[in-house]
């Protein structure tokens, strides 16, 4: 079974869907335990962003992903540190809020690490499942 980058993109769709559900999920069910409610959002959130480098560098190594994941996160992460008028009024929207957050938290760059972390051995795990198919 070849295993084209097509249908890698494919997996990597539905990878971005489950943690957008389960992302979602977290912050709006609130009879989930708080352990829940509090921390897996921003690790779902940064799950998401490693599969989006993902289809977007399938022919690259998972080590680019990673990389880029982190960057990514970490500059959003920093930017809530800048707060403008015009850029609050955009995190005052639904959509704002759930890609650039609000104000700046340490504690995010940890979830956001173990996101990606995750995702990433995921990845890895699941190419190592490919690669023995052929």
């Amino acid at each position: 079974m070849h295993v084209t980058k097509e249908s890698k993109r494919f997996y990597y769709v539905i990878a971005i869907l489950i943690s957008i559900v389960f992302g979602l999920a977290s912050r709006y069910i609130s009879a989930l335990p708080m352990i829940i409610i509090n921390h897996a959002g921003d690790i779902f959130w940064a799950i998401m962003v490693y599969f989006l480098f993902r289809i977007i560098f399938v022919h690259k190594s998972l080590h680019l992903a990673i990389y880029l994941s982190f960057v990514f996160c970490f500059c959003i992460e920093f930017s809530q540190l800048y707060q403008a008028d015009w850029i609050n009024t955009i995190r005052g929207s639904l959509l704002g809020s759930l890609i650039l957050g609000k104000g700046f938290l340490p504690e995010d760059l940890i979830r956001y690490s173990i996101g990606i972390v995750l995702a990433y051995l995921l990845d890895k795990w699941i190419s190592t499942k490919w690669c023995n198919y052929h």
